[in-house]
């Protein structure tokens, strides 16, 4: 793998503003969001509007990343996307949330997830993952993906697209009646091939009107994770691989985790809801 310096946190932007008449999520200007009470299973019109969510936080997704080179700042990604989604009247669920300052997540190289768009310049030879989520009509939608910045070396391009398959693998894996740990058990199988680890702390989640539900998608195989799956049912995938160590650090801006030995790591997300006989991803352009 390229020989680059750990990155290091750049500088903030002043807090991006959404246009008043755009809802905001119920959590904005709290510590903490409501712990969730509803059901996990979805009715239709809910699953409609998650549709129109992941719609847009997917062009959002896809306009921040058209922009991705070698010069760009991630800063200059989370203008996009914000900009993105309040032009389509969706408010960036992450912004607010839980105090984070910025309104998607930019993980660069080694950075695990909950990466904060800055100043910092994205380098020839980098991969960075874009997580962006989207609030209208009352639900989310929340999605993100791992990129290549100019030249990749070849052991990154593969964890790269290693893990977009690992992540099919597991959308692959939901049926009605089955156990929530068979979408782990196949990730953790496919990801062990190679010798990447599995993220184990970070997981998928439960989500609807509800950014996290409360619902956990381990994305390893977990003894605990036995609970079973039934149509109406909407929650994360987002597997994390990592060349080395799956354990982490995080910095002391209390959201960027990186892998403990600083190698590289890569992610994929979609929404999902379970249907009579699988699956349908929400969050498509």
């Amino acid at each position: 793998m390229t020989n680059m310096a750990p990155l290091v946190p750049g500088i903030l932007s002043p807090t991006r503003t959404v246009p008043v008449h755009i809802p905001r999520p119920e959590y904005v200007g709290k510590k903490a969001p409501t712990p969730y009470t509803g059901p996990e299973v979805q009715t239709a019109e809910t699953i409609e509007k998650m549709r129109i969510a992941g719609r847009i936080a997917a062009q959002a997704m896809d306009a921040a990343a058209a922009a991705i080179e070698p010069g760009v700042t991630t800063d200059e990604l989370d203008r996009i996307a914000h900009a993105y989604m309040c032009d389509h009247e969706a408010y960036p669920s992450d912004l607010g949330y839980r105090g984070f300052p910025k309104s998607i997540c930019t993980s660069v190289n080694e950075v695990i997830c909950h990466g904060i768009p800055d100043s910092t310049v994205l380098q020839d030879g980098d991969i960075v993952n874009l997580d962006v989520t989207a609030f209208i009509h009352g639900v989310h939608g929340d999605l993100n993906a791992t990129y290549l910045v100019g030249n990749v070396d070849e052991e990154s391009k593969l964890l790269v697209e290693r893990t977009r398959e690992a992540t099919r693998r597991g959308i692959a894996a939901v049926k009605p009646g089955r156990q929530v740990n068979v979408i782990g058990r196949v990730i953790e199988s496919y990801a062990k091939r190679f010798g990447y680890g599995v993220v184990r702390d970070f997981t998928g989640h439960g989500i609807n009107t509800s950014f996290h539900s409360g619902l956990i998608i381990p994305h390893y195989d977990s003894e605990f994770a036995t609970t079973v799956l039934r149509p109406g049912m909407t929650f994360t995938i987002e597997p994390m691989l990592t060349l080395g160590d799956y354990r982490h650090d995080i910095w002391a801006d209390g959201w960027t985790v990186v892998t403990k030995d600083r190698k590289r790591t890569a992610q994929f997300e979609h929404t999902l809801v379970v249907t009579e006989t699988g699956s349908e991803i929400l969050t498509l352009p």
